[in-house]
C-alpha cells in the first residue's frame, strides 16, 4: 500500500484536483507578482517573518542542520495538515496554495526589480529543491481539495440513495491519504536536504 508506484497510481484518482491545485498556485504567483497596497503589506509581513526565522537560525551553532530541521518540519507538518484539513470543504488547501504562490510571485518580482537575475533566482534559488518541494505541496493540496469535495458530496447527498456507495469511497480515499502522507514526508525530507545543502551553498556563493 505504501509503495511509490501505489502513490503514483493514486494521483490519477485526484487528477481534477491536481489540475485545480496547479491553477490556484499559478494564479497565486500572478497575484503576488502584481500585488499592491494592503495585499503587498501582507506579503511583506509573511516574508519578514521568514527572514526573522532565518536570522535566528544563522545565529545557532550548526546553521545548515538547523535550517534542515526547520525547513523539513515546517513543510512536512503543514503539508500533511493541509491534506486532512481539506475535510472542511477544501478551504484551507485553497488558501495555502494561493498564499504560497503569492509569496513566490511577490518575492521573485521585488528581487528582480532590485537588479537580480531572474535566471539566477529560478535556477539557483528555487529549482534545486523546488523541483521536488513545489510539486509535493501541490499534490498535498490536491488531496486536501479531493477531501473537501468528498465531504461536500457526503453532505449534499445526505439521505439520498446515492449516499450508499460513499462509505466505500471514503475507505479507499483515506487509505490513499495515508500513502500520500508518507510519500509527501519522504519527498519533503529529500527537498529539505537539498535546500539546506545545495541551495544554501549556491545562494551564499
Amino acid at each position: 500500500m505504501l509503495k511509490f508506484s501505489t502513490f503514483l497510481r493514486d494521483l490519477g484518482s485526484i487528477r481534477n484536483a491536481l489540475i485545480w491545485s496547479v491553477i490556484l498556485f499559478v494564479a497565486g504567483i500572478g497575484a503576488g507578482w502584481v500585488s499592491t497596497g494592503p495585499l503587498q503589506d501582507i506579503l511583506l509581513n509573511q516574508i519578514g517573518g521568514l527572514q526573522e526565522v532565518s536570522r535566528q537560525l544563522e545565529q545557532s551553532g550548526n546553521v545548515q542542520l538547523n535550517f534542515f530541521i526547520f525547513i523539513f518540519f515546517n513543510n512536512a507538518i503543514k503539508s500533511v495538515l493541509v491534506i486532512y484539513a481539506g475535510i472542511f470543504f477544501g478551504i484551507l488547501p485553497v488558501i495555502f496554495l494561493v498564499i504560497n504562490g503569492m509569496v513566490i510571485g511577490f518575492l521573485v518580482n521585488i528581487t528582480t526589480d532590485n537588479g537580480a537575475s531572474l535566471f539566477d533566482i529560478v535556477v539557483k534559488g528555487l529549482l534545486p529543491h523546488g523541483i521536488i518541494e513545489i510539486p509535493v505541496i501541490i499534490i498535498a493540496c490536491a488531496f486536501g481539495l479531493k477531501f473537501g469535495g468528498l465531504a461536500s458530496r457526503s453532505l449534499i447527498e445526505l439521505g439520498s440513495p446515492k449516499r450508499q456507495g460513499l462509505g466505500k469511497q471514503w475507505e479507499t480515499f483515506l487509505k490513499r491519504t495515508l500513502t500520500a502522507s508518507c510519500w509527501v514526508i519522504i519527498l519533503l525530507f529529500i527537498a529539505a536536504i537539498i535546500e539546506s545543502t545545495i541551495t544554501f551553498s549556491i545562494v551564499r556563493g
